[in-house]
């Protein structure tokens, strides 16, 4: 039976991947108890005695749980930010084209971030496809659900007496250095970061990526567009869907509670709207990790999820 350690299983998302797991005959989740789950050396045997571990940890801790792991045969699916673009670590996207035999054969597998997840998702098959060259100036609007933001963040918004200002959707990585930019350029292929706005909203799960295009930057149609999504997302978690809106409105949280995303195209000859949707818990976090986990497994990449 697979020994599954989570690193962090405290947090939001490795709270998502032990509910997700809980059930399956087919593992074996190695836990630590409540006084133990910090101490170093208690990781460190969990660690090397799992067959895979999930780090679910802020970066610099992530980094120390790799240093520690000394088992050649532990594979690690990495949740935070550090190893996203790091050499000898692959990116666990498998719906990009040959990215789910590099998953399959990798021990070092750096789980996307959340918005990213939709970007790439609406960026990276273009630009393979030539569609959108790699010099392309993009733009991208992100609607996440307050649960992104950790425990701390679900505890203000969840406070009795919270501030105001937490009632209105709020704005925020103004400074142009989000911690996914890297990710995003990079995976993607592209020579320059977009301009990024996430928004942060009164509401506890679920993501809307959007990106628009003007009909000059793009080689071709939106229903190219459409035709790239459909030969891209044929297995995996996403999906292409036409007319994927609720009579002319777009919740941001119609995938909530689920591990699986929607593409779909909006707009005109001239305006082009690209749309993804899923649970920022779930596609853009630990559903992502766990059909990461399934594809080293080699079983059906689903097992376990919510689709």
């Amino acid at each position: 039976m697979t020994k599954i350690f989570i690193d962090g299983s405290a947090g939001t998302t490795g709270l998502r991947i032990h509910e997700r797991l809980a059930a399956r005959r087919d593992l074996c989740l190695l836990t630590l108890s409540e006084e133990r789950r910090k101490d170093p050396e208690a990781r460190r045997e969990a660690l090397n005695e799992a067959d895979i571990a999930f780090l679910c940890l802020p970066d610099a801790a992530a980094e120390e749980a790799v240093r520690m792991t000394e088992n050649p045969a532990t594979a690690l699916i990495d949740t935070s930010t550090a190893h996203r673009t790091a050499d000898g670590w692959v990116y666990g996207f498998p719906e990009l084209p040959g990215q789910r035999e590099r998953i399959r054969s990798s021990r070092r597998i750096a789980n996307p971030g959340c918005h990213a997840s939709g970007f790439i998702a609406l960026v990276a098959p273009l630009v393979m496809a030539g569609i959108l060259p790699k010099s392309a100036a993009l733009s991208c609007f992100s609607l996440t659900g307050y649960s992104g933001g950790g425990k701390k963040m679900i505890a203000e918004y969840e406070a009795a007496d919270r501030d105001p200002l937490l009632d209105a959707p709020r704005a925020y990585g103004l400074g142009q250095a989000h911690k996914h930019l890297p990710e995003m350029q990079a995976i993607c292929g592209l020579r320059a970061a977009p301009v990024f706005l996430p928004v942060v909203a009164p509401y506890y799960a679920g993501m809307e990526v959007t990106v628009p295009l003007v009909s000059s930057q793009i080689a071709g149609s939106a229903d190219d567009i459409r035709a790239c999504y459909r030969r891209t997302y044929r297995e995996g978690l996403i999906r292409y869907r036409d007319g994927a809106d609720e009579g002319g409105f777009l919740s941001a949280s119609a995938y909530a509670g689920r591990d699986d995303m929607e593409v779909a195209v909006f707009g005109n000859g001239e305006r082009i709207l690209l749309a993804a949707r899923f649970d920022n818990l779930g596609k853009g976090a630990s559903g992502a990790a766990i059909q990461n986990m399934n594809l080293l497994l080699g079983v059906d990449e689903r097992s376990g999820l919510v689709v």
